[in-house]
């Protein structure tokens, strides 16, 4: 009898690399392997399990629904999406005033793409140089993190501009009379947390307003209280016509959101842009109850105070091969002066899960329900594996 492994090698498509576990189950910050072994997970399922995993009120709330509508077509009202629509614009900076939902963050992605055409009746793109925003064609066309992702695809993909974040005179190159949206991080996560310089995204501002741009903030990594805000846009004072969501903000299940001004919303029509399970009722009554458990355990105040403690505790880790801590919140960095695959390995072997990213950095998206003794327990590993090597 072949075990999951060898199943999953035979008939799943080969689009992954293997980490080399099988994992059968996930409790808090925890993951275990079929073997038995436990994980501290830093990777939150590259932030999607925001709250951990296994969380009570969420099972509960999303085991209630199934007992009563799991889908509903968007032609027909249902009281869990109405309800968490109307959650999320409160909770939304700026002049935010509709929701669209959709699956994932690719799929957030590309509404906005198409939104921006509608609003501005204009085609061009920019988006920055070691940014991320999904692998769907619309969305690969905006990603300029690792040239083989876009390389076999470049004659369907949109062809967007590129420009040096963090430098508005390289956005002022770009821009052109018929750019439509420019399409920015405010950390970028994929290149390897990646801060946005507050100054240089209030020029932003003023150069989209001045020049009749949308500006569109991708909140997928970001959102839902990763950094210390419910949105990590709140950080940099600015307020985008559009933020896409997606990842942490059903604590799990699978879910996107795009947020949008009247601005946009007041260019859309029947059928312009549809999908068959954006917004579903159980979605719906995860991401309502992901919303209440922030808020009821004080979730952002333990992002900001946990992540700090974070990453002063990393700071005080005396190794060589350490080039620089950054982060933000719960969404923190470790750039290494050498390749940083090894060094993962060795973490997850004594462990702990991280994300590699890029060649050099080791990525830390705990879930934000992190305490400082999880912290500790942390950076007891990492400590080991880089000060011995």
């Amino acid at each position: 009898m072949m075990n999951a492994q060898e199943i999953q090698d035979t008939y799943i498509a080969p689009t992954y690399g293997s980490r080399g576990l099988t994992i059968t189950k996930g409790q808090g910050i925890y993951l275990y392997d079929d073997q038995g072994n436990k994980y501290i997970d830093c990777m939150s399922n590259f932030g999607v399990n925001i709250l951990g995993h296994n969380v009570k009120k969420i099972n509960e709330a999303v085991n209630k629904q199934m007992q009563n509508l799991t889908n509903l077509h968007g032609s027909f009202v249902n009281d869990q999406r109405s309800l968490f629509a109307q959650k999320l614009v409160e909770i939304a900076p700026g002049n935010l005033s509709k929701v669209f939902f959709c699956n994932s963050g690719a799929e957030a992605i590309e509404a906005a793409i198409k939104f921006a055409v509608l609003t501005t009746g204009k085609h061009e793109f920019i988006s920055a140089k070691m940014g991320y925003h999904g692998k769907t064609t619309g969305a690969l066309g905006l990603t300029n993190t690792l040239p083989k992702y876009k390389k076999p695809f470049n004659e369907v993909l949109i062809n967007a501009k590129s420009f040096s974040y963090n430098d508005i005179e390289s956005l002022k190159e770009a821009i052109t009379d018929n750019t439509a949206a420019i399409f920015l991080e405010v950390i970028q996560g994929e290149s390897g947390i990646r801060l946005g310089q507050k100054e240089f995204f209030k020029s932003v501002q003023k150069l989209c307003n001045e020049k009749n741009i949308l500006l569109i903030i991708d909140e997928i990594q970001t959102g839902m209280g990763r950094t210390g805000k419910l949105f990590a846009t709140e950080h940099f004072d600015i307020q985008p016509d559009m933020i896409t969501l997606a990842k942490g903000i059903c604590a799990g299940i699978p879910a996107g959101a795009l947020l949008i001004n009247d601005k946009v919303s007041d260019k859309l029509y029947n059928g312009c842009h549809t999908n068959t399970f954006g917004g579903n009722p159980l979605i719906s009554a995860s991401g309502i109850a992901t919303l209440d458990y922030i808020e009821q355990n004080n979730l952002l105040q333990n992002a900001t105070e946990v992540g700090q403690y974070f990453i002063d505790e990393l700071k005080k880790i005396d190794s060589e091969l350490i080039r620089e801590i950054r982060g933000m919140g719960l969404m923190i960095a470790i750039e290494l002066k050498t390749k940083c695959s090894k060094y993962a390995k060795m973490l997850q072997e004594k462990g702990l899960l991280v994300i590699p990213t890029g060649a050099t950095v080791l990525r830390f998206l705990p879930p934000i329900i992190f305490s400082k003794e999880n912290v500790d327990e942390t950076t007891k590993i990492i400590n080991s594996v880089l000060k011995a090597n």
